[in-house]
C-alpha cells in the first residue's frame, strides 16, 4: 500500500504530494528535486538564510529605518543623560550676600538643588574685586552639604534666615521623578521596537519622551517659583541669587527630549512627511 505525504514551504502552503522514493507528482517535477532545490535556495522552514521578522503591518524594518531609529534614540539618550546630570547636582541656584556683610576676611555663600543644599565659606581675597556679592560657589572654601529634611520629617530648610517652601520643593522633585519614569518607559519601547521590529512601539515612545521633556520644563518653573518664595520669606539679609549650570543642563535636556520624541513620531508615520510636503519633480519637467 502506497502512502502519500505532502511537502510544505516556510509559510505553511502545500507545494504538492510527494510519492514514495522521491517520485514525480502528476504534471510536475520530481518532488525530491523540488525539496532539494527548496533547501538549497533557503526556502524551507529549516536551514538556509533566516528571514527578517515582519511587523504587525506585515513590513519588516529596513536597514535605513533601523538606522534612523537608532539615531533618534541616541538623541533621546543625550537628553536623558543631561537630565540625570542636572537632577543629581545641587547647583540649581546660588545665593550670596554682600562680601562685607559678615566680616572683611570671609563671606558665606550657598547653593542648592532638588535634594540638598550646601553652604560654603570663602575668603574675600579670593573673590573678584569688581564683584559686589560673595561667590561664585565654585571657588575653593570650606563646604557643608546636607539633604533637605522636608522629604523625610517634613521640616523646612533655613538658610540666611530665610525659609524654604516645602510644598513647592516637593512638587518640583516629584515632577522630576515622574519625568525620569517616562524616560525609562520610552527607552523600553524603543528597545522593543528594535528587538521585535515592531514600528507600533515608536508611538508610545514618542509620547513618553515628549511628555518627559514637558515635565522637565515644568520642574524648572516650579523650582524657580520656590526660589522666589524662599527669597520673599525674610528680608533681613539681602541676597543676590542666580541660576547655575545645573539649570542649564536641565533646560537643554528638556529641548533634546522633545526633539527626540518628535523624531520618533515622524518615524512612526506610515508615510514620509517630507515627500508629502516636497513632492519630487518628474525628470521630464
Amino acid at each position: 500500500m502506497w502512502s502519500t505525504f505532502f511537502v510544505t514551504d516556510e509559510e505553511g502552503r502545500t507545494v504538492g504530494p510527494a510519492s514514495p522514493g522521491g517520485g514525480a507528482a502528476p504534471g510536475g517535477a520530481p518532488q525530491g528535486a523540488g525539496a532539494m532545490s527548496s533547501l538549497m535556495t533557503g526556502r524551507s522552514t529549516f536551514g538556509g538564510n533566516k528571514r527578517r521578522r515582519t511587523t504587525s503591518t506585515g513590513h519588516s524594518l529596513s536597514e535605513a529605518q533601523e538606522g534612523k531609529i537608532k539615531l533618534a534614540f541616541f538623541v533621546a539618550i543625550v537628553g536623558v543623560v543631561l537630565t540625570v546630570l542636572g537632577m543629581g547636582t545641587e547647583f540649581w541656584v546660588e545665593l550670596s550676600p554682600p562680601k562685607g556683610f559678615y566680616n572683611n576676611q570671609t563671606c558665606l555663600t550657598a547653593h542648592y538643588g532638588l535634594w540638598k543644599g550646601c553652604t560654603k565659606t570663602l575668603w574675600v581675597s579670593d573673590i573678584d574685586p569688581e564683584r559686589a556679592s560673595c561667590g561664585p560657589a565654585e571657588l575653593h572654601g570650606e563646604s557643608n552639604c546636607t539633604y533637605f529634611k522636608f522629604f523625610t520629617t517634613g521640616e523646612n530648610a533655613v538658610m540666611f534666615q530665610k525659609t524654604t517652601r516645602k510644598n513647592l520643593n516637593v512638587a518640583a522633585a516629584m515632577l522630576a521623578l515622574l519625568s525620569l519614569f517616562l524616560m525609562v518607559m520610552g527607552a523600553i519601547c524603543i528597545t522593543m521596537a528594535l528587538s521585535k521590529e515592531i514600528v507600533f512601539f515608536l508611538k508610545p515612545a514618542s509620547v513618553c519622551f515628549i511628555l518627559s521633556g514637558v515635565l522637565v520644563l515644568a520642574t524648572l518653573m516650579v523650582f524657580h517659583q520656590s526660589v522666589l518664595a524662599f527669597l520673599a520669606s525674610d528680608h533681613t539679609v539681602p541676597l543676590h541669587h542666580e541660576l547655575s549650570w545645573s539649570v542649564t543642563c536641565i533646560g537643554c535636556a528638556a529641548g533634546v527630549l522633545i526633539v527626540g520624541g518628535v523624531l520618533f513620531l515622524l518615524l512612526a508615520l506610515p508615510y514620509s512627511p517630507w515627500r508629502r510636503c516636497l513632492p519630487q519633480k518628474d525628470s521630464s519637467s
